[in-house]
């Protein structure tokens, strides 16, 4: 069992978060009582003795010149532990204590080098948890050590403070011995139940009490629906414990030591399950002071200054060995990150009892957004069938594709280009129809009204969470300053202040929380900061800007350059628009890396107080980048292509010769689609399959490349049964969820945003989610080192952005449909032109004349090869004929067009908007059995108080009813002294078995 913590713990709750100098002073103490030295024996040669060795039974650290006793045990790692010694790789040495969390270094020496084969033969223990070297028999003396360098020795003396803090506050460590030229040290951590009790009832964690009760469904409807359902669903249901039953719940309260009694305490060593346990130590981690490292604060700033590699808490085993039993990580690998379970619920509760609830809500989210999307891509492909449905009724582009029409087109470039029929851009015509048609109108309204329920749905499904998983009524956790922010606090010190005045903050260092003018920065010290941010966000807004302007340079140069050659003249556009658009999505994936690393660097440079703050910033800035970077050749083609090219004998030219470029003869939508749809799927199929699986891939095997190259002095032994803390030091660390959360935000863009001109969009992000599920699950349970649990009640500002997009994407539709599609110019000219009501004339109405006779000299076609002389060619837009008093100006239709099309966009607008308040009001935020199920929790909670102190009140007042034996005061003392931890018997059998009916 584990050993009693020591009883004068410095670092309580409410205690001063920074140590004074004296720490490192109260260093050479050996360890209080309970605290023990443990350490394997190490053969000797004989008859010698060394300095530096000392008798088992002494405490360790007591008379140590210069060093810091920090360590519990102290274990000789060429000493093979054997394997029925070793029951578990999650515990001490000593089978008992389990490994909370673990710190990881990189260690160096330097000096004398060790003869070969002497390791191991010769090692003695001395208080600091060095390796001694003894001479061996006739030796001349004692073999020193080459001394240290400067650096490494000052992260030494940190470490050692560090460590000593640690125990300090309770916390038990275990570490093997440096007995290398160099390696990697591991030091193991263990919370004893007296640290684990303070730490949850100081960070209020709700555990579950002795009462269960019994959860309601709605009506007697709802019930039979629900019955039904469950029995349909079951083959999609995971097979794990948590999924069996979900109709009993606990009541939960934050833990308290004074409460004892209303918790099931049977086992202290589980109570606690493994990810709360590494929360409690990673919140001890971070708050832990350093005198040494400046009074840096926490784990985090010691990592920052290389002082530890890595710190991070131990996977439950591994999860695919079949010698190892049954694991959550192996169940979760099972039954959810693999892709043959791809058709699978997620088993939810599972993931956030192994990975905390903030990785828990984004798995969540992804699962209901991937639901989400299967009616949105049945509907999508409903629209796109119709569009099949209807080609050969659509009379527009029969009427194109009718060559007895022959309207003979204007040159579409200079001089080299010539007259052309418009029925040969018949394919392009009827393939728009597709896109183009009244369904998509339909689709963007329902897409919209799509967005707007997710939302509410998933606000819903947060408060479902959030009652099931006792996160309602959770305070925010208090934040710890990051370690750059401390350092840049320190150096404004620094500057304001003169030497004595620095000495008297280095011996005042308990009162930094009251020297709030000083200890902080204020607008003037962030000042040059947020100027390089506005600055650097302008010229990567610029950037972008400039680089769709080159892409378009590029198609109107390519576009000239083909046509001169006759081979290649036919198929010009397409060719061009293919390049143009593979361009655009090579140069997008190349500067979404770039954007990410600029915006976490501009972030740095603002300084943020607190990780939360940094978080948030940083995601705003890398979401403005990348949505730039990613809509912004959409967003040219949609709304700018073709609006700027003139007309014929009055072009405009961005360079000398080379015409602004026009829309195919169908419109842009064609174009648009092609753009939209060629840009979301390679983004998702190469940041897939390279960046997701291939660039982890390399770093995996560059790392086990690496060891294998420094793993030189290591044993075989070691090497073919690693521990669990090596295991994980090989994967890759976890860096947070705001890739993967970017990722689907932008592709929520891309089906929202332009869905009237893309319609199976969500059918493609659909197919990209189920894989991207299990991707993500792979890599959570198989390739990253376990995330410390974090609490968290929603998904943050992330919910906030994906509003913007939904409010966005409506505006965006409705000028897709007024403006690139030719929805509105079909529907003025049907009920205001047609003499029919029908659409027979519509392409004859959409072009206007021009006298060729006027074109400008030089630009005219040369060499001719048209069928008849041209005197008059057509062009696409509304202008007035030659023969009228005001030649190629706009004509009363194009006015009438457009003030039909900004009508459109304005009651389109206002329309879906109304229907998306409305839908918003119609579904309430909080399910009403959820807000039913939390009242009457409260009530319930309340009573089972009241019961569980009428019984402790019973108990002690039964021995001065009765004769005061012993047995019945020591019942007394058990039922009334609630840091002991122990369950009254009386109070289990009194209301441990009882359910209630809610």
């Amino acid at each position: 069992s584990s050993s009693p913590a020591p009883r004068n713990i410095p670092l309580l709750p409410g205690s001063p978060r920074r140590l004074s100098p004296q720490a490192g002073a109260r260093g050479g103490q050996g360890p209080k009582h309970g605290q023990q030295c443990l350490r394997m024996p190490s053969p000797r040669a004989p008859g010698l003795q060394s300095s530096s060795s000392r008798d088992p039974g002494q405490p360790c650290g007591g008379e140590s010149a210069r060093s810091i006793s920090v360590i519990n045990n102290y274990l000789d790692a060429n000493e093979p532990v054997p394997s029925e010694a070793r029951l578990s790789r999650m515990h001490f040495h000593d089978n008992q204590r389990k490994v909370d969390y673990v710190l990881a270094y990189h260690y160096r020496k330097r000096g004398a080098h060790l003869a070969q084969g002497s390791l191991g033969h010769s090692l003695a223990v001395i208080s600091n948890g060095e390796m001694g070297k003894e001479p061996h028999a006739g030796g001349p003396g004692d073999i020193e050590l080459g001394p240290l360098d400067a650096l490494e020795e000052e992260r030494k003396e940190q470490r050692e403070e560090f460590e000593h803090n640690l125990m300090e506050a309770g916390l038990e460590l275990e570490k093997d011995l440096e007995n290398k030229s160099q390696g990697s040290i591991f030091v193991r951590i263990h919370a004893p139940w007296q640290v684990l009790a303070r730490e949850a009832e100081f960070l209020k964690i709700k555990v579950p009490t002795k009462k269960m009760y019994e959860i309601k469904a709605g009506g007697s409807i709802a019930k039979k629906f629900s019955v039904v359902l469950q029995k349909l669903s079951s083959p999609l249901q995971p097979r794990v414990p948590e999924h069996s039953n979900n109709k009993m719940k606990n009541l939960s309260y934050p833990f308290s030591r004074e409460k004892m009694y209303l918790y099931n305490v049977q086992e202290k060593d589980t109570f606690f399950d493994n990810a709360t346990r590494s929360r409690i130590v990673h919140e001890i981690l971070k708050r832990t002071a350093c005198t040494r490292a400046n009074n840096t604060m926490g784990i985090n700033s010691l990592i920052a200054n290389n002082v530890y590699e890595a710190a991070y808490p131990l996977h439950d085993g591994e999860y695919d060995s079949p010698e190892d039993g049954m694991n959550d990580r192996k169940l979760l690998y099972q039954e959810w990150a693999r892709y043959g379970v791809f058709y699978k619920f997620q088993p939810i509760d599972l993931i956030r009892k192994y990975f905390g609830e903030k990785i828990g809500l984004y798995f969540a989210w992804l699962g209901l957004y991937t639901s989400f999307l299967i009616p949105s891509s049945v509907i999508g492909v409903i629209v796109f069938l119709y569009g099949c449905a209807t080609i050969e009724e659509d009379i527009p582009s029969r009427e194109m594709c009718n060559q007895q029409n022959a309207f003979t087109m204007c040159p579409l470039c200079d001089k080299s280009c010539d007259y052309w029929n418009l029925s040969s851009a018949c394919g392009t015509a009827r393939a728009s129809h597709l896109f183009d048609n009244p369904a998509t109108v339909f689709f963007s309204i329902f897409m919209a009204l799509w967005a707007t329920m997710f939302l509410e749905n998933w606000k819903r499904l947060q408060m479902r969470l959030g009652y099931f998983w006792d996160l309602t009524g959770i305070e925010e956790e208090e934040e710890h300053s990051r370690p750059e922010y401390e350092t840049r606090v320190r150096e404004k010190m620094l500057k304001e202040s003169n030497k004595s005045a620095v000495q008297k903050l280095d011996t005042n260092t308990t009162e930094c929380d009251d020297e709030d003018d000083e200890d902080k920065l204020t607008w003037k010290d962030r000042f040059p900061g947020y100027l390089m941010n506005f600055a650097s966000i302008l010229f990567m807004i610029a950037l972008t800007f400039s680089i769709v302007f080159g892409v378009i340079v590029y198609r109107i140069t390519t576009a000239a350059a083909l046509s001169l050659n006759k081979a290649t003249r036919s198929n010009v556009r397409v060719t061009v628009t293919a390049t143009a658009v593979i361009i655009n999505l090579v140069v997008i994936l190349i500067l979404d890396e770039i954007y990410g690393a600029v915006a976490k660097w501009l972030t740095k440079i603002e300084v943020p107080k607190t990780e939360q703050t940094f978080e948030e910033r940083l995601i705003l800035k890398a979401f403005l980048l990348k949505f730039v970077n990613a809509y912004s050749p959409i967003f040219y083609v949609a709304f700018f292509k073709g609006r700027f090219v003139g007309r014929p004998g009055s072009y405009v030219y961005v360079f000398d010769g080379y015409r602004m470029e026009e829309c195919a003869p169908g419109g842009c939508l064609m174009e648009l689609c092609i753009q939209l749809s060629i840009i979301m799927l390679g983004k998702q199929l190469i940041q897939n399959n390279i960046f997701e699986i291939g660039v982890p891939y390399l770093k995996k095997l560059f790392r086990k490349l690496k060891d294998e190259t420094e793993a030189g002095e290591t044993d075989s032994a070691h090497s073919k049964h690693p521990e669990q803390w090596d295991l994980d030091y090989s994967l890759e660390p976890y860096t947070g969820l705001t890739p993967e959360y970017m990722e689907m935000i932008i592709q929520f863009g891309f089906v929202t945003l332009f869905v009237a001109s893309f319609p199976l969009a969500p059918v493609f992000a659909l197919l990209n989610n189920v894989i991207e599920v299990r991707l993500d699950a792979k890599k959570f349970v198989t390739e990253l080192r376990r995330p410390d649990a974090v609490r968290t009640k929603d998904i943050g500002i992330w919910f906030d952005i994906l509003s913007g997009i939904g409010k966005f994407s409506v505006i965006s539709n409705a000028f897709v449909i007024a403006i690139t599609s030719d929805f509105i110019p079909r529907l003025v000219y049907q009920y205001s032109y047609s003499h029919n009501g029908t659409l027979h004339g519509f392409v004859n109405h959409t072009l206007s004349f021009f006298n060729v006779s006027q074109l400008k000299e030089g630009t005219q076609p040369e060499n001719s090869q048209f069928d008849q002389e041209v005197q008059f060619c057509r062009f696409k837009d509304y202008r007035e004929p030659p023969w009228a008093p005001n030649p190629y100006e706009f004509s009363k239709q194009y006015w009438f067009v457009l003030s039909a099309r900004l009508a459109f966009v304005i009651i389109f607008q206002n329309l879906v908007m109304f229907l998306s308040v409305l839908v918003d009001w119609m579904i309430p935020d909080i399910p009403t059995d959820i807000s039913d199920q939390i009242k009457k929790e409260k009530s319930l909670l309340v009573d089972f108080f009241l019961k569980e102190e009428h019984e402790k009140l019973k108990l002690m007042d039964e021995p001065v009813l009765r004769s005061p034996a012993g047995g019945d005061r020591s019942r007394s003392r058990a039922a009334s002294s609630a840091p002991s931890g122990q369950s009254q018997p009386g109070s289990v059998m009194s209301s441990g078995s009882q359910h209630t009916n809610v």
